[in-house]
């Protein structure tokens, strides 16, 4: 029999709004991280045009963001830590904006490889940030929800950005796409200036809703513990650390091997002409958002506040959703380009349900102040995936001359990373606090 809930959980209904407002704002970054992610891919044949690059070095242009974001997961966390998400957040977002703008104005290729490299500085602490934003401003039954918000952004930009930002190149060249997202950044440092505060710091927050937060279970602000923070070697040495790492791993790896490469693989492996592609691409990231958003945020916290075991529906979806992504193996064997994009789908469905499920446990787990420095952890898993899919892809595909061991490989990386989240993640128990 479900455990009896507490009357503040039974209403929320009755309690004002003013969290949901903040999960949008967080959305709306990610939106435009992402914008800025795919701009560079839909200008490809226009920077050609402008500097005469060859594939080789747009493929070192198309990394470079990455090797930046990697390497400043771990400090953007734990400057998250002693700052707070409010002045590391303001840094970052004029930090991407001007490298927007860096890139639009770019007259040669040094230029323009600079601005990408500022551009992962910039956006480093987003995800980390965002996640230890939830966990100040959700008690533990909205937080998948809340976290579900801004991860499917991740999947809505790749099915509306591709297609928004190449009408503006088409039609105003490559130069006003990136200084769109720049204007677009600035719109979004405006609105996380104006309205962004932590809950004990928002004299908009009401006193019914600060409480309803508190005894949810949210994370509990100490300026004083914030200035310290667990140290980074202790999170690394951690059982439950080192599983949501691993695990997050495998899911990072087969979302950026479909985010660079489907297009080229319907249209190699299925003859699938460019504008068709387009179409295809676009079908797998709605339905990852419809599934991020119901499944991996709605349906799990409907579930825990009807009393439902917190710890076993998160395993279930974070397992499970990982378990359908091996949906990418009957890609492998794929025939025809609506079988392929019925597995795909599959696929990155599954993965994008357990995503704001995965981004929810740093909140979960982690000691007193030192939220940021999980998620830098996390992210920090998630951005090597992100620079070995494209190439570990590029390689097999021109050994094999097929896309088949690409899903193979991927396919076994997932399995290694349920095994993670089975054996090293285990039950998501807090990790204890620093001596």
């Amino acid at each position: 029999m479900p455990p009896p809930r507490e009357h503040t959980f039974s209403e929320p209904e009755r309690v004002p709004h003013r969290r949901w407002a903040i999960a949008c704002l967080l959305g709306f970054g990610v939106l435009v991280n992402y914008f800025d992610r795919v701009n560079l891919s839909i200008s490809k044949d226009a920077l050609d045009a402008a500097f005469g690059i060859s594939a080789v070095t747009f493929g070192y242009l198309s990394t470079a963001y990455n090797w930046t974001y990697a390497a400043l997961q771990l400090p953007s966390g734990l400057l998250l830590d002693k700052f707070g998400v409010r002045r590391v957040g303001r840094a970052s977002t004029i930090l991407w904006a001007v490298a927007s703008f860096g890139a639009a104005i770019s007259t040669g290729l040094g230029g323009f490889l600079a601005a990408r490299l500022l551009l992962g500085v910039g956006e480093a602490p987003t995800f980390p940030a965002n996640s230890k934003a939830v966990g100040y401003w959700f008690p533990k039954q909205e937080r998948s929800l809340a976290t579900a918000i801004f991860d499917s952004m991740a999947k809505l930009s790749s099915a509306i950005g591709v297609p928004l930002l190449g009408i503006l190149l088409l039609h105003f060249g490559w130069r006003w796409s990136f200084a769109a997202t720049g204007f677009i950044s600035l719109f979004f440092f405006a609105l996380f200036y104006a309205f962004y505060r932590n809950p004990s710091e928002d004299a908009r927050l009401s006193d019914a809703e600060r409480q309803f937060i508190a005894k949810g279970g949210a994370q509990p602000e100490d300026r004083t513990r914030a200035a310290k923070g667990a140290p980074l070697l202790y999170l690394l040495a951690q059982r439950r650390v080192c599983g949501l790492a691993l695990g997050f791993f495998g899911y990072n790896y087969t979302f950026y091997l479909l985010l660079t490469w489907l297009p080229s693989y319907f249209i190699a492996a299925h003859h699938v002409v460019l504008l068709h592609s387009s179409a295809y691409t676009g079908v797998p990231w709605l339905f990852a958002t419809f599934t991020d958003l119901i499944v991996g945020g709605w349906l799990v916290d409907a579930l825990i506040q009807r009393g439902w075991s917190a710890v076993r529906v998160r395993q279930t979806v974070l397992i499970g959703g990982t378990a359908l992504g091996l949906g990418i193996l009957g890609a492998a064997g794929a025939h025809t380009a609506a079988g392929a994009l019925f597995w795909i789908s599959i696929s990155i469905g599954g993965l994008s349900a357990a995503s704001p499920v995965g981004w929810s446990i740093p909140s979960l787990i982690a000691p007193k102040e030192s939220v940021g420095t999980v998620g830098g952890i996390l992210n920090f898993s998630n951005q090597l995936a992100a620079i070995a899919a494209p190439i570990v892809t590029g390689y097999v595909v021109q050994t094999t001359h097929s896309y088949a061991w690409a899903f193979i490989t991927a396919t076994a990386i997932l399995l290694f990373s349920i095994a993670a989240y089975i054996f090293l993640l285990g039950k998501m128990e807090p990790v204890p606090e620093p001596a």
